[in-house]
């Protein structure tokens, strides 16, 4: 079982079709799946209901392509992560590859139409690996149809890089930019490869907005998180906005970075708002050198899509120190509370916890109260006194462990836990790091991370994959951690991840708190599937997601999210080291059926319908941080026969 701490040490160490809440009409629209979230304000629902509770478990695969872009990481280019998430549109099914291949194939057979390669250079050293999650179509309606270019495919490049396509026949449109692409590496303290993007854009009112991954824990003086937004016709730079705006000291020198939102955004048309989930700002483990709250750092803000004015911002972790990023996508629903129909925007992050807060606003809908946490025992350190708690919905995860709550498989392994946990800072979620170790609960692969949920607007419902997955944490002083790297010309001595902070007293070791053999410490379920109820702001049920391995109890950790469609099933895979698809019943959270898979799909499905047949679509390619994971290039579709 070893090859498990190698999997996981590692791992992610970073890291208007539904605008109102109601469903389209019209068959031929709602059997597309034109945005990454389906509708652009991203609830991940579909209404097709052809694949069902009664013949879901007939489901089996219709065909299956094979991109031929993956990388074991062993010769230039880094390692792969197929965590792309297909879209229809028109017709056609557009996927990326790894190494930012957009692929045209058609949604029946899944033959390939045409390909665009933007030969990204492939000594971009990002500590993402080699990832792409998707793009953004935008159709032009003041080009005639036929004319090219009138619809166009969006990507931002694991280089740097935003590219414009036409759909029809995946050319540059050589309007956009300069040849068809925008650089965007014109940015504050810009460093090849700390920089990069991962998620797709969004388009509305007329821009296309990007964000960025910026590489965790190397330093505090990282590159700007700056979110931009470029005329979807010309690339013209039409806004800018700094989640921190630059701090300098008196010798010029930049202080902090980041906060940059590397996930996936969206947009709510009608409103002209663009909704941004921010990460955590530079260094992730250490704020002594950035005091305050760092706003507008792990937040989630509303920015006026057409001029990026900032209408509100909501920030849910202040002064981070954990890299609970914001990394789920906000979520666009409208619920029913206090006896009317509100917009609302849903959030959630690696702490656990769901803020359910007014679209137009930003106020809570259920309370959150400014509670306690605990002090900082570092000096230098100024931790927030505070942090913000939801009333409701009750945090997804638990956020508090002792000694007692060690688990093993045996006498053994539940003794070194125990030993383990007894060693360590355990006053729960927000315990500061400091010299000795803290545990960190949840880590910070989550609570809910890019995964993010789906939502059902007929039942008012979310669901959500969310990590159980303490981490151990503790900081290094600065003399400490550079003699003993020259001393030994070794790894510091104990397993795990290292993180220099440069430019801070301090260096910073994590790694999750794992059993001699390799098991997670705490009782299980490591990773669970919940159902949330959005009106009452309470868990209707939660159920073990997956397998960890052979022997142990269900529930595994998972990355890449979940949909939700009108045939009362939830389609979710993302389980490490478990390579299967699974269908839920969102009545129940009973398994109803899985299918096994060429690699784990860290990726979210999607659905559609063409030709009077519905499919459900999953990248299974497996991670680009998880070693022992089996790597493929497949995209998967299942249908009934």
């Amino acid at each position: 079982m070893k090859s498990v701490l190698s999997a996981f040490v590692f791992l992610l160490v970073s890291p208007a079709l539904f605008a109102q809440g109601t469903v389209r009409n019209n068959s031929l629209e709602a059997s597309e799946w034109p945005n990454y979230g389906n509708d652009p304000g991203g609830m991940r629902y579909s209404p097709l209901a052809q694949i069902n509770k009664q013949n879901v478990t007939q489901l089996q695969v219709a065909w299956t392509f094979h991109t031929g872009d993956v990388s074991d990481g062993k010769g230039e280019r880094r390692r792969s992560g197929f965590e792309s998430t297909p879209v229809l549109v028109d017709g056609t099914l557009y996927v990326t590859t790894p190494f930012n291949r957009i692929l045209a194939l058609d949604p029946i057979t899944g033959k390939q139409r045409w390909a665009f390669d933007p030969r990204v250079d492939p000594t971009w050293q990002s500590g993402d690996g080699l990832v792409n999650r998707g793009v953004a179509t935008w159709l032009d309606g003041k080009r005639p149809s036929g004319e090219r270019c009138r619809r166009r495919i969006f990507e931002a490049t694991i280089d740097a890089r935003l590219v414009a396509i036409d759909a029809a026949d995946g050319n540059v449109c050589a309007d956009f930019g300069s040849g068809g692409e925008v650089s965007l590496r014109d940015v504050p303290a810009f460093h090849a490869g700390w920089y990069h993007m991962t998620s797709p854009p969004v388009v509305v009112s007329g821009v296309v907005i990007v964000g960025s991954a910026i590489d965790d824990n190397a330093r505090k003086d990282m590159p700007s998180g700056v979110v931009r937004a470029f005329d979807a016709r010309t690339g013209k730079l039409r806004w800018s906005w700094d989640p921190i705006p630059p701090n300098t000291s008196s010798n010029g020198k930049w202080n902090s970075g980041a906060a940059n939102a590397w996930s996936l955004m969206t947009v709510d048309p009608e409103r002209n708002l663009v909704f941004i989930p921010t990460g955590s700002a530079s260094p992730d483990f250490f704020g002594g050198q950035r005091p305050g709250d760092d706003k507008w750092a792990n937040s989630v803000v509303a920015l006026r899509a057409s001029s990026g004015e900032l209408v509100w911002g909501f920030q849910l972790v202040h002064h981070d120190l954990w890299d609970y990023d914001v990394a789920s996508p906000p979520l666009m629903a409208t619920i029913e509370h206090d006896g009317k129909r509100v917009p609302v925007v849903i959030i959630g992050d690696k702490t656990g916890f769901l803020f359910v807060l007014d679209r137009e606003t930003g106020k809570p809908i259920f309370p959150v109260n400014e509670r306690p946490v605990p002090k900082s025992d570092i000096p230098e350190e100024m931790a927030s006194p505070t942090q913000p708690f939801p009333v409701a919905p009750p945090a997804l995860v638990k956020q508090k462990y002792s000694a007692d709550d060690a688990w093993g498989i045996d006498a053994e392994d539940r003794a070194d836990c125990r030993k383990q946990l007894e060693s360590l800072r355990l006053d729960g979620i927000f315990t500061p790091p400091n010299l000795s170790g803290t545990l960190s609960v949840p880590g910070n692969i989550g609570g809910m991370n890019w995964s993010g949920y789906a939502f059902d607007p007929k039942a008012g419902v979310l669901f959500a994959n969310v990590n159980n997955l303490p981490y151990k944490v503790r900081l290094i002083p600065r003399a400490d951690f550079e003699n003993r790297g020259k001393r030994t010309n070794e790894r510091i001595s104990e397993q795990g991840e290292y993180g220099g902070q440069i430019g801070t007293p301090y260096a910073m070791f994590r790694r999750p708190l794992f059993s001699p053999k390799f098991i997670p410490c705490i009782p299980p379920p490591w990773g669970t599937l919940t159902a949330v109820d959005m009106v009452h702001g309470t868990i209707k049920w939660q159920v073990p997601l997956g397998s960890w391995h052979e022997g142990l109890p269900p529930g595994n950790i998972s990355l890449g999210g979940p949909i939700v469609t009108g045939g009362g099933l939830v389609f979710v895979a993302g389980t490490a080291l478990d390579p299967h698809i699974r269908a839920f019943d969102t009545e129940t959270g009973k398994e109803l059926w899985s299918a096994q898979l060429p690699a784990p799909g860290h990726a979210t499905p999607m659905t559609y319908q063409v030709g009077g047949k519905q499919f459900v679509v999953i990248a299974a390619g497996g991670h680009a941080k998880i070693e022992e994971e089996s790597l493929s290039d497949a995209l998967v579709a299942f249908a009934l026969p």
